[in-house]
């Protein structure tokens, strides 16, 4: 069966590193052992918008104050198609809680991609420090965990 499915995800920005979740801890996990940023899929009726500053919310314990919509990512992986939106935030409240998926860790920007991370995540990390790229689409097709096919658009 082939599903849609819509997402969102923030990179929490602090001090040249972002907030990054090691996803360790479920189980039947499309993202096991890799490093993410923090954010889940809609629930009914939201926004792209809500549904990010609920998912950090609950994934960190940080109210984000401010979110910058950086981008659209299609990520095609066998029968599923994700629409990702993609944030960045840096002005937020709170302090960090455990977290039910892994473990949250701030990491310098600079090795981000050295870190275990989807292939075409490596993309878009080079897109949000462009700062002539104020919004992109990026689409990312997978077979397993390759990547086989990019397309960029700067808007």
């Amino acid at each position: 069966m082939k599903t849609v499915v819509n997402s969102s995800l923030v990179y929490v920005e602090k001090d040249g590193k972002y907030l990054m979740l090691h996803r360790v801890k479920k189980q039947n996990d499309l993202n096991k052992d890799k490093w993410l940023g923090v954010g889940g899929k809609f629930e009914f009726g939201e926004s792209p918008e809500q549904c990010a500053l609920r998912e950090a919310c609950e994934e960190t314990g940080l109210t984000l104050e401010s979110i910058r919509y950086r981008g659209i990512v299609t990520f095609v992986y066998g029968d599923i198609t994700e629409y990702m939106h993609l944030f960045t935030s840096d002005v937020f409240s709170g302090e960090l809680k455990d977290c039910d998926e892994g473990t949250l860790e701030w990491i310098d920007k600079s090795l981000v991609k050295n870190l275990p991370v989807w292939e075409g995540d490596k993309l878009f990390f080079e897109l949000l420090e462009r700062e002539d790229v104020p919004f992109f689409s990026l689409k990312l097709v997978y077979e397993g965990d390759k990547l086989v096919h990019s397309e960029t658009k700067i808007y």
